[in-house]
């Protein structure tokens, strides 16, 4: 039985990478946008509807009945938990927590409903039902592992950017440019994550936020140690009237040093992550090619005793 279930988990993530593969490719073609502007109009309601694409018409109504059905059974601090982590992930391919709910949803689907169809023409009925619950439950909780694993990169992308930025702006703080100029000029320089957030501090503060509650709320959105240090600096010197500029200066030298130990703690720990894969794929290899030949050898030695 075992058998059949990795079969039909590998059928249902390969059906799931499909959907996601076609769902990223696609892009709008605008020769078809333009020749659908002289199409033929549609007579009535239902041939209307059936020019719509099957995910329109059939994928995106079923999430969304999903998501609602979900949603309202969700309680109110698990959809304040992933509204959050989604903030923290920068809200990939701009969907809300109803969205996210039915993603989860429909992928448990999925599974479920392929592995049931499989395993129902090789086992029994109830043996079908319980490993498709079983993987049901799985794929329901798959997109988790999927946006943990975006905030993860999230993080150490604006990880990996801050000292060079804070670089960029003690330049041009030093050059004359005022703290938000100098925000300005980063977010228009690169297009990582942390340039957008930059770029979402600006939008705050023409709003109406002050510049205070701007920057705690990038702490808030991105939850990186570096970055609450270097905003509780910037609002430490704006309070007590300290030079931006030696404030940017130090915390840039700071950045740096702690990216070094970074990378030295990684280097640190890559032989403790080298002994695994050795062991398991290097070591063998090597026993195979070294003492292959003498093993006849040493079994007919054996034999004859």
């Amino acid at each position: 039985m075992i058998l059949p279930l990795i079969i039909s988990a590998l059928a249902a993530l390969s059906v799931a990478l499909i959907f996601v593969g076609i769902a990223r490719i696609r892009q709008p073609d605008q020769v078809q946008n333009r020749l659908a502007r002289y199409a033929v109009p549609a007579r009535n309601l239902e041939e209307l509807e059936l020019r719509q694409p099957f995910s329109d018409r059939m994928v995106k109504p079923l999430m969304q009945q999903m998501s609602w059905l979900i949603l309202s059974r969700t309680p109110p601090k698990t959809v304040a938990a992933i509204q959050h982590k989604l903030i923290l992930a920068g809200n990939p391919y701009n969907i809300d927590v109803r969205d996210f709910l039915g993603i989860k949803g429909f992928v448990g689907l999925i599974l479920g409903a392929v592995c049931f169809l499989l395993l129902v023409r090789v086992g029994s009925f109830l043996n079908a039902v319980a490993f498709s619950a079983i993987l049901a439950v799985l794929g329901y909780y798959i997109p988790n592992y999927w946006l943990s694993s975006r905030i993860s990169a999230r993080k150490k992308e604006i990880s990996r950017a801050l000292p060079d930025a804070l670089d960029l702006l003690t330049v041009c703080v030093e050059a004359g440019l005022g703290f938000d100029a100098a925000l300005a000029k980063v977010a228009q320089k690169w297009e990582n994550a942390l340039s957008y957030e930059f770029g979402r501090i600006l939008s705050e503060i023409r709003m109406g936020k002050t510049r205070r509650e701007a920057l705690r709320a990038l702490v808030s959105r991105t939850e990186v140690p570096e970055v609450s240090t270097f905003v509780s600096a910037i609002i430490q010197a704006d309070q007590l009237g300290v030079s931006i500029g030696k404030v940017l200066h130090i915390q840039s030298d700071q950045m740096r040093i702690r990216r070094r130990q970074r990378a030295e703690e990684l280097a640190h720990q890559a032989p403790l992550k080298m002994v695994f894969p050795m062991v398991i794929l290097i070591f063998p290899s090597i026993y195979v090619v070294v003492l292959g030949p003498a093993l006849p050898t040493i079994v007919n030695s054996l034999g004859a005793r």
